[in-house]
């Protein structure tokens, strides 16, 4: 109850007056039951403008960080989160990915939408990049379809890195639903896991009409180089 109040007095009339998003293709959306709805990641922001265009709670994983900050900022975040329908992860050690999939799974059998970011992390130069597997994971085992959302215009809004959005033309657009009943029984097998995948990401990269990048966001960004940090202030 909390989470619509929110979204209905606070969320949806403060990003509307914002931004005024362009929304398409909400028809591809369930009425009812389980879907993965799968976007591109550019901003901090993509998680509530996606939220605030679709009537039915969307539960997103996001790393557990977000939600242990101290002081009244922390607070303040983690609250935030949660009244946007957010759950932690946690994303340390080896079994970060599985912890993941697991908390996808059991929102999806519970019959709700579940929005996820098969890049793993936002985009640091506004191209799409590899998508990770779990996303095909969770729809194999679920039989949940994939909804695949293009964010378009966030990463000139708010590229990570800037703590204010600039004000500029958003679209959200959803695209027809992806079906991959075919691999029923076999979430366990790693080539079919990835075919699903590029499938989705494939699907993305129509919708998003970005420039597609074979390798994984966060590889990406550990090798781009940080900017010098200028003459007389302290790194």
């Amino acid at each position: 109850m909390f989470y619509h109040l929110f979204k209905s007095i606070v969320l949806v009339p403060l990003l509307r007056c914002l931004f005024r998003p362009r929304v398409e293709g909400l028809e591809n959306l369930p009425a009812s039951g389980a879907a993965i709805i799968a976007g591109n990641h550019l901003s901090f922001c993509d998680s509530f403008l996606m939220p605030a265009t679709v009537k039915r709670r969307i539960t997103f994983l996001c790393k557990q960080e977000y939600f242990t900050g101290r002081g009244v900022k922390g607070r303040l975040t983690a609250a935030f989160f949660r009244a946007c329908g957010q759950i932690p992860v946690d994303r340390s050690g080896r079994s970060a990915g599985q912890a993941a999939v697991e908390a996808g799974v059991r929102v999806l059998d519970s019959g709700e939408l579940l929005g996820i970011y098969p890049e793993g992390t936002r985009s640091h130069d506004g191209r799409m990049y590899k998508g990770k597997t779990g996303v095909a994971e969770m729809a194999l085992r679920t039989g949940a379809p994939v909804v695949p959302c293009a964010m378009i215009g966030t990463f000139e809004a708010q590229p990570a890195g800037r703590r204010l959005p600039r004000v500029v033309p958003i679209t959200i657009r959803f695209g027809e639903p992806l079906d991959f009943s075919r691999y029923a029984g076999m979430a366990d097998q790693r080539l079919v896991l990835r075919a699903v995948t590029d499938e989705i990401m494939y699907a993305l990269l129509k919708l998003s009409e970005q420039e597609y990048v074979d390798t994984y966001a966060a590889e990406a960004r550990a090798r781009t180089p940080r900017p010098a940090v200028p003459a007389g202030r302290a790194s």
